[in-house]
C-alpha cells in the first residue's frame, strides 16, 4: 500500500527534514570527534586511567542534569508556549531565569560532590585516589550550562550557534590539545584530562553567549534572585518533574558504566564506556532530529492541531529508524574492529555492543516517545514508567554485576529499555492521542478525517 502524505503537510515536513539534516550533519561530525577524542584519551592513557577518566565523566554528566534542574527541557517547552500565546516577554523572562537557575545549582552541586568527596577521603586506600572526583566536580558546571544554552537557542530557532560551540569547537579543541601536549612528552591522568575538558568548555561558552547576544537571542542569566524566585515560584513543578525524567534518562545512560566501575574495576568501567558510547551513534538521527521537533511538537499540540504534530512524529520515528538499522548491521558486521580503535584490551566487548545497541535500536522504533510526553504535559507519566522500570533494571544489576559482569548489566539494560520504551510509546498512543513509533504514519490520515468530521 502507497502511503500519501497530504499536500498541505509537505512543506512542514520538509522544513523540518532539511533543519534535521543540518542538525544531523552537526551531530555527525560530534560523533566523529567525541570518538576521536576517547580513542586519543585511551591511546595516550594508562587503562586504569583511562577508567578514571570514563568514570568521572559519567559521573559529571549524570549530576550535570541533576544542576541543570529541569530546566533545558522546561524552556524548550515555556518558549513555544508561551510565544504561542502572544507572550514574548514572558518567554524571555523564562529564558533569563533557567540560565540563572543553572548556574546557582551547577555551582551547589559541585560544591556538595567536593564536600562528599573530602568525607569519603580517609577511607581509601593508600594506592587509590580520589582526584576523578573532584575533576568530575570541575566539570559539572560547564556541562550544565552548555546544555541548557543548547536548549534555550535552539527553542527560539537557532541551529548552528545552538550547537557549534560544544559540539563542534570544545570537542575539536579537546583530542587536539591532548595530542599536542602528548608530543611533547605531557601526558594526562585521568583528572587532568576531565579539568582540561572543563576549561576548554567553560571558554566555548563564553563565545558562544557572546556571539548569541550579538544575534539578538535571548541567553544571559536574570539579574538577582528575585527572577528567578518568581520562575520557580509559577514553574517549579514543571520543572522538577521534566528534571526527574531527564535525571531518569540520563542514568539509563550512564548509572551503568558508574556501577561497574564500583562493582568490578575501573579498567572494566572503561571498556563498558567504549562500548555504550559506540552503541550510542545509533541515535545520531534520532537525537538530531529530535532536536528540532521538540519545540515544533509543543507548539502545534498546544495549538490543538494534532495532525501536524502526527506528521512531524512519524517522520521522526522513520528517520531515525532507517539511519538505526544501517549503524546496527554495521556493529553486527564489523564491531570489533571499531571496538579496537581504543586499543587491543577493549576489542573483546563486542556482544556488550550488540546487546547495548539492541536496546537503542528499540529505541528508534517506538520513535520519540518520550520528547511528545515531555512537550505534551505529561512527564509525570513518563517519570513513573520510565523510571520504575529502569529503576528496577538498575537494581537488578546490583545482583547480576557480580555473578555475569559485563554481560549481565549489558543484557539487563537492554531488557529494560525495551519495556520501557514500549511502555511510554503505548501511553502517547491511547492517552495522549499520537502514535510515535512507525505505524504513527498512518495515523496522519485517520487524524485529518477527524478533523474534517
Amino acid at each position: 500500500m502507497r502511503l500519501r502524505i497530504p499536500s498541505d503537510l509537505n512543506g512542514l515536513l520538509q522544513a523540518g527534514l532539511l533543519r534535521s539534516v543540518g542538525s544531523l550533519g552537526i551531530k555527525v561530525a560530534t560523533a566523529g570527534l567525541t570518538y576521536l577524542t576517547y580513542v586519543v584519551l585511551s591511546r595516550t592513557q594508562t587503562n586504569d586511567e583511562y577508567g578514571h577518566f570514563a568514570f568521572g565523566l559519567a559521573l559529571a554528566t549524570v549530576l550535570a542534569i541533576l544542576a541543570g534542574a529541569g530546566q533545558p527541557m522546561a524552556i524548550l517547552r515555556l518558549w513555544a508556549e508561551r510565544r504561542s500565546k502572544g507572550d514574548a516577554a514572558g518567554a524571555e523572562q523564562a529564558v533569563a531565569a533557567g540560565s540563572g537557575i543553572t548556574l546557582l545549582a551547577g555551582l551547589a552541586v559541585a560544591g556538595l560532590l567536593c564536600l562528599a568527596t573530602l568525607v569519603y577521603l580517609p577511607f581509601l586506600a593508600p594506592s587509590d585516589t580520589a582526584n576523578h572526583f573532584f575533576g568530575a566536580a570541575i566539570l559539572i558546571l560547564p556541562l550544565a550550562l552548555s546544555e541548557y544554552n543548547s536548549s534555550a537557542l535552539r527553542a527560539q530557532g537557532s541551529l548552528w550557534t545552538a550547537l557549534l560551540p560544544r559540539d563542534i569547537f570544545w570537542r575539536l579543541a579537546l583530542p587536539g590539545l591532548v595530542l599536542g601536549l602528548f608530543a611533547i612528552g605531557i601526558v594526562l591522568s585521568g583528572p587532568d584530562a576531565l579539568v582540561l575538558s572543563a576549561a576548554l568548555l567553560l571558554g566555548v561558552l563564553g563565545l558562544q553567549m557572546l556571539a548569541a547576544t550579538r544575534r539578538g537571542y535571548a541567553i544571559l542569566p536574570a539579574r538577582g534572585l528575585a527572577p528567578i524566585r518568581d520562575h520557580w515560584r509559577q514553574w517549579g513543578g514543571l520543572s522538577r518533574w521534566l528534571l526527574l525524567g531527564a535525571l531518569i534518562e540520563t542514568a539509563a545512560l550512564n548509572a551503568d558504566i558508574i556501577l561497574v566501575g564500583l562493582m568490578l574495576d575501573l579498567e572494566s568501567s572503561g571498556l563498558y564506556f567504549n562500548a555504550f558510547r559506540t552503541a550510542g551513534l545509533m541515535t545520531l538521527f534520532t537525537f538530531a532530529i529530535e532536536l528540532v521537533i521538540a519545540p515544533m511538537v509543543a507548539e502545534h499540540f498546544h495549538a490543538g492541531n494534532m495532525r501536524k504534530a502526527q506528521a512531524i512524529t512519524a517522520l521522526c520515528a522513520w528517520a531515525g529508524f532507517a539511519f538505526s538499522l544501517v549503524i546496527f548491521g554495521g556493529f553486527a558486521l564489523f564491531g570489533d574492529e571499531i571496538l579496537g580503535l581504543f586499543g587491543a584490551t577493549y576489542a573483546d566487548g563486542w556482544l556488550i555492543l550488540m546487546l547495548l545497541s539492541f536496546g537503542l535500536l528499540f529505541d528508534a522504533i517506538t520513535g520519540p516517545s518520550k520528547i511528545v510526553m515531555m512537550m505534551t504535559g505529561h512527564e509525570r507519566p513518563y517519570v513513573a514508567i520510565f523510571g520504575a522500570i529502569m529503576g528496577l533494571g538498575f537494581l537488578l544489576q546490583i545482583l547480576v554485576i557480580p555473578v555475569w559482569g559485563l554481560v549481565g548489566a549489558a543484557a539487563l539494560n537492554m531488557a529494560s529499555r525495551v519495556v520501557a520504551q514500549l511502555g511510554i510509546a503505548l501511553w502517547c498512543r491511547y492517552r495522549i492521542g499520537l502514535d510515535t513509533s512507525l505505524v504513527g504514519v498512518f495515523a496522519i490520515a485517520r487524524l485529518r478525517d477527524a478533523q474534517a468530521t
